[in-house]
């Protein structure tokens, strides 16, 4: 998968931004120290960023602009990286066509690594357009830029996709309908939580549940 299957593959902008939240509810359920995935909201004045980072070099990032959402990542083992030469490049086409009103998000500081924007795979869609766009990259069979690596949880959304993805990157069982409540935007409650992990603290978890701007089902007075 390339950028141009992805972009064939990624939801509308308001499911995909509960996807995210999701996925970044259900990491730090599971690893609550450092997971994987993130969601800030306002990030900027009301801009919500979703962010992926595995630890080892590849990351991603989701911009949610009122002007619409910039989406990019970056898998250093790709054909497209821009450190396959020296100075580094970005993979010919990669912002092409990239709007005006999303253009300042590849200078943004959080993004630049030593001053430049490390980035596989760039797409995009403006508030009101019906599709996601990308530039015209072009690859040659058996090159890569990283998109089905970086991006396959997300075009996916499946219970099972989270699940493979929990128990492969975790090593630890991931109840199937507890994930597939989160997904579907379910108030987090105590059964779910245990039903994800037996050692999660469930307020510390509903705290960082309100923060990502996740419902918490409140629980009765005694």
């Amino acid at each position: 998968m390339s950028v141009h299957d992805l972009v064939r593959l990624l939801p509308d902008p308001a499911v995909l931004r509960a996807r995210c939240r999701a996925v970044a509810l259900l990491d730090t359920i599971l690893d609550d120290g450092e997971p994987m995935h993130g969601f800030a909201v306002d990030w900027r004045p009301g801009v919500d960023l979703a962010s992926m980072d595995n630890g080892s070099g590849d990351q991603y990032a989701v911009v949610f602009d009122p002007a619409g959402v910039f989406l990019y990542g970056f898998d250093h083992e790709s054909d497209a990286t821009p450190w396959r030469e020296e100075p580094r490049a970005h993979w010919p086409g990669l912002l092409d066509g990239l709007p005006a009103a999303l253009a300042p998000y590849p200078q943004a500081p959080e993004f630049q690594f030593d001053g430049f924007f490390d980035a596989t795979v760039c797409a995009w869609r403006e508030t009101g357009a019906t599709r996601w766009r990308c530039g015209p990259v072009a690859f040659a069979p058996g090159e890569t830029d990283g998109a089905d690596r970086l991006f396959d949880l997300l075009a996916d959304g499946s219970p099972e996709a989270y699940v493979a993805f929990a128990e492969d990157s975790y090593e630890r069982p991931c109840g199937r309908d507890a994930v597939a409540a989160l997904l579907a935007g379910a108030p987090l409650d105590r059964r779910t939580v245990a039903a994800l992990s037996a050692t999660a603290d469930f307020a510390a978890v509903a705290a960082r549940a309100r923060a990502l701007g996740h419902l918490v089902q409140e629980q009765p007075a005694p």
